[in-house]
């Protein structure tokens, strides 16, 4: 770097956080000058950040709202797409609109191979031991449901267990209350420790040989706490128990190993990678999905069709009964390689810092009560978002005061009303980060915040 430019990153650094990549001792001779530095500094702060180089990707990212520049912290609940995937979806509907596998025509030949090009990426990308382990569904609910009704109706009777958490998404919840409930099976549920995690060592006393089933969330939405589900894999496994995890809010920011955390299931849904909704999948052992019957009937998942009896097709179409969702699965490839190129553990180090400073931000409003373990100094140890309260301030009046100064956060009880029950909370907002957020968006919205809160006290 040449010596102007060296003398304007040091100046930068000085009036940055600490926890910025740019911080670094402030030379005396500059302060004088720095006001002439603001466009150099911009320029650097760009060049410096993830951000900066993918959020071109996101127009939806450079809109107002309420005449305010939108900053979107809502990630937990769905991302944002990148324009090569909002092309990949229009591409398809575009240029070769057709059904799948049905067809010997070359529109239905191209189809067939970005659909099933998607599904080698998926695989590619959790480390699965086959293409033949990856079923799309619609979303992680579907695929969680699919595993309850095919697995769960088939292989759980009256008295055996299933152990959750009080941390779990709804999705991860409801659909084993019915298999219990026409099974007559039990449901158990590992609580939280003192820093709001799942406590392992309760865990170890729930597990017997009764127990058919862990099924266990890998990021909590709420808490933000990352679970040791490659332990729980092993314990739950020495039972011989099958696990399945929802990965919902890993897959999205960290780099994922099926093979090595040993999962029996895993799921995940594509609207929160950067893929368009109405898409998912369900990751399962091979000879675990060909022993499982069927879920849906009808189209797609036969071999033969007779009268009385129909054979079915092997994986993992046995379970994609009916037209799929093309051009969502091929979007959702194309997610996969945007991801891909910037690499997992790029992202993840990405967020690690800006949970980092997120949190050292909020921890300056006295008002503030995060839940969830904290981060350690270099932002690990946690997902990136922060569920807090502030007072006797409601959540859902925070959040709307927020969005008039074009900040979107998450208000309500984010789909875990047992967990916010145990906490003795009704709800929480919420503020989740992604790599195409900054440092400057969390000193927006920390300001606004503050502000909010000055105003209704």
């Amino acid at each position: 770097m040449n010596p102007p430019l060296q003398a304007v990153e040091n100046a930068v650094s000085s009036q940055l956080h600490p926890l910025h990549p740019l911080h670094n001792p402030l030379p005396n001779f500059l302060l004088l000058n720095f006001s002439l530095l603001t466009s150099e500094i911009m320029t650097l702060i760009q060049e410096r950040t993830l951000a900066s180089k993918v959020r071109r990707d996101f127009p939806i990212l450079t809109q107002k709202v309420n005449g305010k520049p939108l900053i979107y912290l809502d990630n937990a609940a769905t991302s944002q797409k990148p324009l090569a995937v909002l092309n990949a979806w229009r591409d398809y509907y575009e240029q070769y609109n057709a059904n799948v596998h049905r067809g010997a025509h070359t529109l239905s030949a191209k189809a067939t191979d970005a659909y099933e090009g998607a599904r080698d990426k998926v695989a590619a990308f959790i480390n699965a031991a086959s293409r033949q382990e990856i079923v799309y569904t619609r979303n992680a609910t579907e695929a969680i449901n699919l595993v309850a009704y095919s697995w769960g109706l088939s292989n759980l009777q009256a008295g055996d267990e299933i152990i959750l958490s009080v941390m779990e998404h709804h999705s991860n919840l409801v659909p084993w209350q019915m298999i219990a409930q026409k099974t007559g099976a039990v449901l158990k549920f590992v609580e939280l420790t003192e820093t709001n995690e799942f406590d392992l060592a309760q865990f170890k006393t729930l597990i017997s040989h009764k127990t058919k089933l862990v099924s266990i969330v890998h990021v909590s939405n709420t808490l933000g706490c990352i679970n040791p589900v490659k332990k729980i894999c092993e314990i739950a496994h020495s039972f011989g128990a099958k696990v399945l995890i929802d990965a919902c809010q890993s897959v999205p920011h960290m780099v994922i190993d099926v093979q090595a955390m040993d999962c029996d299931w895993l799921v995940a849904s594509g609207h929160k990678m950067c893929a368009p909704t109405g898409i998912g999948f369900l990751y399962g052992k091979l000879d675990l999905l060909r022993e499982m019957p069927p879920f849906f009937g009808g189209g797609e998942m036969i071999a033969d069709v007779f009268l009385d009896y129909s054979t079915y097709a092997d994986l993992p179409h046995k379970f994609e009964a009916g037209t799929p969702a093309i051009g969502e699965a091929i979007a959702l490839g194309a997610a996969i390689d945007y991801l891909s190129n910037i690499g997992m553990a790029q992202i993840h180090a990405c967020e690690a810092d800006l949970t980092a400073y997120l949190f050292q931000q909020l921890r300056q409003i006295p008002a503030i009560k995060i839940y969830g373990p904290q981060p350690d100094s270099n932002g690990e140890g946690r997902a990136a978002l922060a569920s807090f309260t502030a007072g006797e301030l409601h959540p859902q009046d925070l959040s709307t005061m927020l969005d008039q100064d074009g900040v979107a956060i998450r208000s309500g009880h984010h789909c875990t009303q047992p967990l916010h029950r145990y906490l003795n909370i009704s709800s929480t907002a919420r503020a989740s980060l992604y790599f195409y957020n900054t440092y400057e968006e969390i000193d927006v919205f920390v300001k606004a915040l503050k502000e909010t809160i000055d105003f209704f006290s």
